[in-house]
């Protein structure tokens, strides 16, 4: 089960990787032109963020996440990601896989909303040589009866389906939005944001509807209570481009604090994410309903 457990905790990790990613941004073309003829205000500057990043598609990204708990640890992760579909393709490395003698090192892709790892030679052994797991993470929760394993894998699945103008629609939520100004993140000349909110004044606030619908702001909002989050900081660093440098986001759970710092480049880079041959891949949905029936087939007194 260990090798499951540290399944679960990379589900954890690109899931909320995926939905957190829906907080980059950008703005038209026009108004980056724009930017030195006449000043934009803060909510013009990030809707803009918002609707040229949605536009983009894909990006390229490297990502750190600082997981609290016993499970936690620190993440990286390096690939390609898009969105309108959540496409990704990444490789993780750190501390939070290498517990327990886990591999340190894991390549994950996200296609046609399953999930699918790459298990090293030993681990594959127990699959039939299958160096693939399939993890269709909505079906594992309903069918999982383990609500701790279900909990892990589905921490952030119920952002999944938020792209990033919605994600900024709940950034444009936050009353205290600031230009904290102009710095510069790997040699780029970029425009400093940042913002907190909390979940009562996200669900009291209605700023966002411009892109978000009321029933995708409830959900969204109803997935982030039930996860325990509290609420949020972010900031966000945007190019002359209009695209964002670099995003550092930070959230409160019952669990402690999580840390996440985005750096994306290339937006509009071609991403092509195919799911792993059938023949090269073990369903755990499957696998966990066989080792059910196994269990309730087992004679009395075993």
């Amino acid at each position: 089960m260990r090798l499951i457990r540290k399944a679960a905790l990379g589900a954890t990790a690109l899931t909320a990787a995926v939905a957190l990613s829906g907080c980059s941004g950008g703005g038209s073309d026009k108004a980056a032109g724009e930017r030195n003829a006449e000043p934009r205000s803060i909510v013009q500057a990030l809707r803009a963020v918002a609707k040229k990043t949605d536009e983009a598609r894909t990006a390229k990204v490297e990502m750190t996440m600082s997981m609290p708990g016993a499970a936690g640890g620190e993440m990286k992760m390096s690939g390609v990601t898009g969105w309108n579909p959540t496409v990704m393709d990444v490789t993780a490395t750190g501390s939070a896989l290498a517990q327990d003698g886990g591999p340190g090192e894991m390549r994950m892709l996200w296609v046609d909303n399953v999930m699918y790892m790459q298990v090293d030679e030993e681990s594959a052994e127990s699959f039939g040589g299958k160096p693939w797991l399939k993890m269709d993470l909505q079906a594992m929760a309903e069918k999982s009866g383990d609500e701790n394993l279900v909990k892990s894998m589905t921490g952030g699945l119920q952002d999944m389906n938020q792209d990033p103008a919605q994600q900024m629609g709940l950034l444009l939520d936050s009353p205290n939005i600031k230009r904290v100004g102009k710095e510069t993140i790997d040699g780029v000349a970029t425009e400093h944001y940042s913002g907190t909110l909390t979940m009562k004044e996200a669900l009291e606030a209605n700023s966002s509807t411009d892109f978000l619908t009321e029933e995708e702001r409830k959900e969204l909002l109803d997935g982030m209570e039930k996860s325990g989050v509290k609420g949020f900081d972010i900031e966000v660093w945007v190019d002359e481009r209009d695209y964002p440098a670099k995003i550092d986001m930070t959230m409160d759970s019952p669990e402690g604090t999580m840390t996440i710092s985005q750096r994306y480049s290339d937006y509009g880079t071609p991403v092509s994410v195919k799911a792993p041959p059938a023949g090269e891949t073990t369903d755990l949905m499957e696998m966990f309903e066989e080792l059910g029936k196994a269990g309730q087939e087992q004679p009395s007194g075993f």
